[in-house]
């Protein structure tokens, strides 16, 4: 199989999701432009916090019909605060990667969460010793287009209710934590 490309962005609404699109790397191109053609005239990349319903509504059904595939980690009471619930979803995605040959990870940048990230990748691909098979990084939104995919499947599981059926399609399953 060819490399993997994984696109993570969470949401705290509802509870903590971190959603991970998945993306084979022959995927990548045209998925871009499909995100792209989603763009309006002077916008630089999605974020369904932005934008109205009529517009949320055709870009969750553009990647249901593009045949997004994405798992949602959804970490729950065991974890006190935002950034144990963070950790435990990053575990959890290193760990049901970490058997994969090449794998990319791409996580929404938040400044003040770099090198807290960094730390618990470093500890979780020695933990499921994947140092050399699996790689992160972190990106704005408007450096990779391909952040809105998981920002609006998050938007719509946390959403529930419409928005989420509208979603289901895409994903491979939620995984509580």
């Amino acid at each position: 199989m060819s490399a993997r490309h994984i696109f993570i962005d969470e949401t705290k609404r509802r509870g903590y999701l971190m959603v991970a699109s998945i993306h084979a790397a022959t995927d990548v191109l045209p998925m871009r432009t499909v995100v792209r053609n989603l763009l309006l005239p002077k916008q630089r990349y999605l974020h369904m916090k932005d934008e109205r319903d009529g517009r949320r509504r055709t870009i969750a059904e553009a990647f249901v019909e593009a045949q997004v595939r994405a798992v949602v980690y959804r970490a729950g009471a065991p974890h006190r605060t935002d950034l144990q619930r963070r950790a435990a979803c990053l575990r959890a995605i290193v760990e049901d990667n970490s058997s994969a040959a090449d794998v990319r990870l791409i996580l929404h940048q938040d400044d003040t969460l770099l090198s807290f990230d960094n730390q618990r990748l470093i500890e979780y691909t020695r933990e499921f010793d994947c140092r050399h098979t699996l790689h992160y990084g972190h990106r704005r939104a408007d450096a990779e287009l391909l952040l809105g995919i998981p920002d609006t499947i998050a938007w719509c599981c946390a959403k529930g209710g419409e928005w989420q059926r509208l979603v289901q399609p895409v994903l491979i399953r939620v995984r509580d934590i």
